[in-house]
């Protein structure tokens, strides 16, 4: 403990901005939670996929074609106020959203939400994490 109170007092901006990192991440986590939004990471994804989830990716057709989660169906951020229709047989099972990055997810996930959708879900950080994780993408 001793060494610990000494490594703070030497290092006192490397603790402060390790605080304000930790700090940040709370909230984003805590303003997620508020919003109804749950941020699942690629194993439970992968977790979910083999329990029947729906996956939806957000991004455009020629991103899709050029690489997505297998099994996960295209649908452009456009068409999402027709979701309700065509994915009403999805309300309550778990549906995953996925855009290239994480700020596609979260609106994505409240606007299910609004359209009546339970379990909704984002991948946090989007594609770049699955692939970050190298996990295998489908083509086509």
């Amino acid at each position: 403990m001793d060494r610990l109170i000494e490594y703070i007092g030497h290092h006192p901006l490397l603790v402060a901005g390790a605080v304000v990192a930790a700090l940040i991440v709370l909230a984003y986590e805590y303003y997620l939670r508020m919003q109804g939004i749950s941020a699942i990471s690629p194993q439970e994804l992968i977790r979910l996929m083999n329990q029947g989830a729906l996956v939806l990716d957000v991004r455009t057709l020629d991103e899709f074609a050029a690489g997505h989660i297998s099994g996960a169906r295209q649908m452009p951020f456009e068409q999402l106020p027709k979701a309700s229709e065509t994915l009403k047989k999805h309300r309550e099972k778990p549906v995953i959203v996925y855009g290239a990055d994480e700020t596609s997810g979260p609106v994505v996930v409240r606007k299910l939400a609004s359209q009546g959708f339970t379990k909704a879900f984002c991948l946090r950080g989007g594609l770049a994490t699955w692939r970050a994780e190298q996990l295998p993408l489908a083509k086509g």
